[in-house]
C-alpha cells in the first residue's frame, strides 16, 4: 500500500580518497551484502556490476544519516567526471535539512546534491583578473549542462558503490521554478538548477528494478535506424510485459488502456498532445539567467 501511494505521489507531482575502500565495506548494508554474494560470478568485475544494479528509490528512505566521509568521498568522486575543457561549469549544492529537500524537490532523504549549471565561478575569476566572459548562449548552457550531468550520474554510481540507494530528480523544475533560487540564495545570472541527488539508504527493498529497452530504437549500429513496423510494435509489446518493469506502472491495462503507451501519451505525457504555444517557466528563467542568446542584461 505504501509503494503504491508512493507511486501515486510521483506521478502526481511530477573521507577522504584513501579511506575509499575501508568505508565502502562500512556502508555496505545487509541486502547489498547479500547480492555481492549471489551475483559474485554475474558481472566481469565490481564497477559493471554497480552500474548494473542502480535503482531509484522515490522517497522511500529511512532517517539514518549519513556520515559525512561518506559525502566527502561521493563528491571527490563526482567531481572526477568528465567536462569540457576542464571548466567544472557547474556547482554542487549539499543540503541535509530535510524539510528545505522537500521545498525544494518535493522528495527528502539524509541528504541533497543539487547540480547547476553554473559560470559564476569562471565569471568572477575572470572579472577579478581584469578579463571579459560572457557565457550567454544556448551553446555555453548546453555544454555546462552535458558536464553537470555528467558529475551528476558519476555521483550516483559512487554512492551506490558505497552502499547507498539514489533518486536522481527533476523535481526541481516543478511548481513555481523561482522557490529553488530563493531557497538556496542561488546567484541571478548565469546559474541554472538542473537535477537533484536524493541519496539515503532505503526503508525496505523494492520487489524489481526498473527494466530498460536496450535494443532496436535505442542503439543504433553504424548509422541511424528508422523503425519499421514491426520494431514499432515490438517496442510496444515490450512496454507491455509486465515481466520486464519498463512501465512506470502496472495498472495500466485496469484503466481501460490496451497498451501502456496508451496511457503514457494519453495521461503521463498528455500534455504534450499539443504544441507549445506561450513560454514555459523555464525557458523564461532561462533567459533571466542570462543563456538565451541575444538577451539584453
Amino acid at each position: 500500500m505504501d509503494k503504491e501511494r508512493n507511486r501515486r505521489s510521483f506521478l502526481k507531482t511530477g573521507v577522504l580518497l584513501g579511506g575509499g575502500a575501508a568505508l565502502a565495506q562500512t556502508c555496505l548494508p545487509k541486502a547489498a551484502a547479500q547480492e555481492k554474494q549471489t551475483d559474485s560470478t554475474k558481472y566481469p568485475n565490481e564497477t559493471i556490476k554497480t552500474i548494473q544494479n542502480l535503482r531509484t528509490i522515490h522517497g522511500n528512505f529511512t532517517d539514518k544519516e549519513i556520515p559525512d566521509e561518506t559525502i566527502e568521498l561521493i563528491l571527490q568522486s563526482s567531481i572526477r567526471a568528465a567536462n569540457a575543457s576542464n571548466m567544472q561549469s557547474y556547482s554542487i549544492i549539499v543540503v541535509k535539512d530535510r524539510e528545505k529537500m522537500r521545498q525544494v524537490c518535493t522528495y527528502q532523504g539524509s541528504c541533497m546534491l543539487l547540480y547547476c549549471v553554473d559560470f559564476t565561478r569562471l565569471k568572477t575569476t575572470a572579472e577579478y583578473m581584469g578579463h571579459t566572459y560572457m557565457p550567454d548562449n544556448i551553446v555555453n548552457f548546453v555544454t555546462a549542462g552535458i558536464n553537470t550531468a555528467f558529475a551528476a550520474q558519476t555521483a550516483v554510481v559512487a554512492a551506490k558503490s558505497l552502499g547507498l540507494d539514489c533518486l536522481t530528480t527533476n523535481g526541481i523544475h516543478r511548481g513555481d521554478m523561482e522557490r529553488v533560487w530563493t531557497l538556496l540564495e542561488l546567484p541571478k545570472t548565469h546559474c541554472f538548477p538542473l537535477i537533484a541527488v536524493v541519496l539515503g539508504y532505503p526503508s525496505e527493498e523494492p520487489d524489481h528494478k526498473m527494466g530498460r529497452l536496450d535494443g532496436t530504437g535505442v542503439i543504433h549500429r553504424q548509422k541511424y535506424q528508422k523503425l519499421t513496423k514491426a520494431e514499432i510494435e515490438q517496442i510496444i509489446e515490450n512496454y507491455d510485459d509486465k515481466k520486464k518493469h519498463v512501465a512506470l506502472i502496472d495498472n495500466w491495462d485496469s484503466q481501460g488502456h490496451k497498451h501502456y503507451l496508451d496511457w503514457f501519451f494519453k495521461v503521463w505525457a498528455g500534455r504534450n498532445a499539443t504544441p507549445t504555444e506561450s513560454e514555459t517557466q523555464m525557458f523564461q528563467l532561462l533567459k533571466k539567467s542570462g543563456f538565451i542568446d541575444l538577451q539584453k542584461t
